[in-house]
């Protein structure tokens, strides 16, 4: 089984926000695959369903927390620890700025970077599990930082969120199959995004 969480805050005043792009992209995933209808459970919204792969389906449960952003933790370890899964079965989709907007990156295990949610999950569960980073851009200042992932994507921004968000979905089974790096590489193939350094473009927009 596979779980697979989105980072974000509960209630629709965040729900275009930066910081909620791991929400859209379990939002996502859910619509692309037919899973079923979210309900209240491990203190999220929850959805059940399974990805096609060529060894056959894969069992999987999303995950939105409602428990906030920086407590994420709880959630996730709960839903862990309930079915008996290891760090090697969660999947977390999250707002990356040192990302430039657009890119995509998994990694496993690691330091948080400064990301309370993901320092949250590190604690509940081990910092070995897999990251599914998606680039949002750096503001180019430290102090912008929390202003930045809390504000709405601009219109202009969504040309590439919305391909992003269904590269993602699209290229699922590979992730579902374990095979991380190819589903990077099939990301990125499906929604390509220039590669720079994210504070740089920040200081463009600003010059």
């Amino acid at each position: 089984m596979l779980l697979i969480a989105g980072l974000g805050n509960p209630g629709q005043g965040y729900a275009k926000n930066r910081h909620n792009i791991g929400f859209m992209a379990v939002d996502e995933i859910a619509r692309r695959w037919g899973f079923s209808p979210a309900r209240s459970r491990f203190q999220s919204l929850a959805s059940e369903g399974s990805i096609d792969t060529p060894a056959g389906p894969v069992r999987a449960l999303l995950l939105k927390p409602q428990t906030y952003y920086n407590e994420t933790g709880r959630a996730v370890g709960e839903a862990l620890k309930f079915f008996k899964l290891q760090p090697a079965d969660l999947v977390v989709f999250y707002d990356e700025i040192d990302l430039a907007p657009g890119r995509f990156r998994m990694k496993t295990g690691g330091g948080a970077a400064g990301n309370n949610g993901i320092r949250s999950i590190a604690a509940q569960v081990s910092p070995d599990f897999r990251r599914a980073r998606l680039g949002t851009g750096h503001p180019g200042a430290k102090e912008l930082v929390q202003g930045h992932v809390l504000s709405d994507f601009h219109k202009v921004e969504l040309k590439w969120v919305a391909p992003l968000l269904e590269a993602c979905a699209d290229a699922l089974p590979l992730l579902a199959a374990g095979e991380d790096e190819r589903y990077q590489a099939e990301v990125m193939r499906l929604a390509p995004a220039d590669k720079a350094d994210p504070r740089a473009l920040a200081r463009g927009k600003d010059a």
